[in-house]
């Protein structure tokens, strides 16, 4: 599943990708952009009408599979990714959705995907970027637009997907007038904060809770409103301090992320420094 050195899939040991998807401080990011795509209640009513949220064995499931998507999609090799995104598409190109006024919809509509795709990379460039990641702003753009590669693969055309922050913000500042918390959003905002955790993984129950915590406090705050939570002031600079100290504390732990391991070796032998820490590391190393 690893991309070698003769085949780095959609990116590789250059990409702005790599460099952010090997934190593991991503694993916020990955909880936040659930949070936030559940927003639209098509895109939350589609998937919990084809999932058992309320079925832990089931939810974890769905929960482990999407992780393992997004693995082969970030450092799989070429012909991994076409397979994965060849499965993806036949997925969802099966399945409907049924809006409440009884309308079917198709959970592969443009649109849809659209806004899943959108959600998870602002989760990703913002926790990044809050975080404290050394990514210039240039670098940031960089990453919203090679991720332009990973929407092609769902099935949307390059074009219409932002290839920047500005475009990102300016897309979400369109579709927020349609973004709701359906009750569909808010009973599987309640199950993530109690979860139900199946016994192979039963460790985790430790650190689930205050990871979905912090994902749902990074939201922004028209996000954590529509959810019906208020906004706190000085909540932003809370967060960015616990997202700052996560991420110094996760960059002293091993990558368990599979890819990731594989990734920053790559990186290293390129001369390509992922994380803050590596940074003060080579700056000890030459002093």
């Amino acid at each position: 599943m690893v991309a070698d050195e003769r085949d780095h899939g959609l990116f590789g040991p250059q990409s702005v990708t790599w460099r952010i998807m090997s934190e593991p401080v991503m694993w916020v990011a990955g909880v936040r952009a659930l949070y936030l795509q559940a927003l639209h209640p098509r895109v939350m009513r589609g998937t919990w009408q084809n999932s058992s949220f309320t079925q832990s064995e089931q939810a974890w499931g769905r929960f482990t599979r999407t992780i393992e998507y997004v693995c082969v999609r970030t450092y799989g090799s070429t012909a991994e990714v076409e397979r994965a995104g060849r499965r993806l598409r036949r997925l969802h190109a099966s399945l409907h959705g049924t809006d409440e006024d009884g309308r079917e919809f198709r959970l592969d509509e443009p649109e849809l995907l659209l806004w899943v795709h959108c959600a998870e990379v602002i989760s990703e460039a913002d926790i990044a970027r809050r975080s404290g990641l050394p990514l210039t702003a240039a670098e940031l753009d960089e990453f919203v637009s090679e991720q332009r590669r990973s929407a092609e693969v769902v099935g949307l055309e390059p074009g219409r997907v932002p290839a920047s922050m500005a475009e990102l913000e300016d897309y979400l500042a369109a579709i927020r007038p349609l973004l709701r918390a359906c009750p569909e959003a808010r009973r599987a905002l309640r199950l993530s904060f109690a979860p139900r955790l199946p016994f192979p993984l039963f460790p985790l129950r430790l650190v689930v809770p205050p990871v979905n915590a912090l994902a749902f406090a990074s939201l922004p705050g028209w996000a954590r409103q529509l959810y019906g939570v208020p906004v706190v002031p000085l909540n932003d600079g809370a967060v960015n301090a616990a997202l700052r100290f996560t991420f110094a504390s996760t960059t002293r732990l091993p990558v368990m992320v599979p890819g990731a391991v594989a990734a920053r070796q790559m990186m290293r032998a390129e001369g390509i420094r992922s994380s803050r820490r590596e940074h003060r590391l080579e700056g000890s190393r030459t002093r």
